[in-house]
């Protein structure tokens, strides 16, 4: 792990490998060290281990403890490795000092488990996450946990709460959170992250509140085509952004939402695509359909022939 702080080493995409299994639903750690090899060196910003995409949710303490330390040791300090961390409070303190110990930079603090708790509660569990190991935190909004701009100030003064990474989507709640942040003392250094799947349809929405950050899945299968949306969208090469919004990222929204997890299992399946073998999802999730298998492959293969356009 390295000394600098990681707030300081976030930039560009950010990459969220998913998890590889054999035939047999069992891990396999060499498909997975070589997905997330392939990212960092197609030039991946960051890693995040282990969170959604990666299926973080199907994986026993052990298997998550495999997954980071591969990670890390694949990123080879070239980029920051970033190690989900979630469910009650007691469970997330676990996987925070397993992914310290597995060498992880800092932790994406997952929603606590199925409780709708209120906002003192919200604060005592990352607040409590944040305090078990000396790693930086960026806490995930979404679902159940949805902060108001007080309680975001507040968990912003924590010396290692670095961030917040928005899977909401409500951009006025948002603009009042940065508002708020901005007149404490955490300012201008907290960090706000895009977490909406596919996150390059809102792009320039949250462009325009300052975020810029963001979380490709799409990077996981088609690096290429992520990477040219990033560059144009944060050169501000707004006709390169809207042919790829309108050819490709728009129809991929709309084909993720054809199926339940596709969020998850057509990133696996666009993996697959790829020539990278990584199984299955894992339940509960589903494979996605034949059809949509297909309408995928042809997706890429479009949005390639827009970049070839450009």
């Amino acid at each position: 792990m390295t000394s600098a702080r990681l707030a300081q080493r976030l930039h560009g995409l950010l990459f969220f490998p998913v998890t590889a299994y054999g035939p047999d639903g069992s891990l396999n750690l060499d498909a997975y060290r070589r997905h997330v090899r392939g990212g960092v060196d197609a030039g991946a910003g960051a890693v995040f281990a282990c969170c959604g995409t990666g299926e973080f949710h199907a994986l026993t303490p052990e298997e998550f403890s495999r997954c980071v330390e591969a990670a890390v040791e694949e990123a080879a300090g070239r980029v920051p490795v970033v190690a989900g961390a979630g469910y009650g409070t007691a469970l997330a303190r676990e996987f925070a000092r397993r992914a310290r110990d597995a060498g992880a930079d800092g932790l994406l603090a997952m929603p606590p488990y199925l409780v709708v708790p209120d906002q003192a509660g919200l604060i005592r569990h990352y607040t409590e996450l944040a305090a078990a190991t000396d790693l930086d935190v960026i806490v995930y909004q979404r679902d159940n946990a949805v902060f108001t701009p007080a309680t975001v100030a507040e968990l912003a003064a924590h010396p290692r709460i670095i961030g917040l990474k928005d899977g909401l989507g409500d951009l006025d709640l948002m603009q009042r959170i940065i508002s708020k942040v901005r007149g404490t003392p955490a300012g201008e250094g907290f960090l706000y992250f895009n977490g909406l799947p596919t996150a390059e349809l809102t792009g320039l929405a949250y462009r325009g509140i300052g975020v810029t950050l963001y979380s490709s899945a799409v990077f996981a299968f088609a690096p290429d085509i992520a990477l040219a949306f990033h560059s144009a969208l944060l050169g501000g090469d707004d006709d390169t952004v809207n042919r790829l919004l309108d050819g490709f990222y728009r129809p991929l929204v709309e084909l993720r939402g054809l199926g339940r997890g596709y969020a998850v299992s057509l990133v696996k399946a666009g993996v697959r695509l790829g020539g990278l073998d990584v199984g299955p999802v894992r339940p509960p999730f589903s494979e996605p359909e034949e059809q949509h298998v297909k309408m995928l492959a042809e997706l890429i293969e479009r949005g390639r022939v827009l970049l070839a356009g450009n």
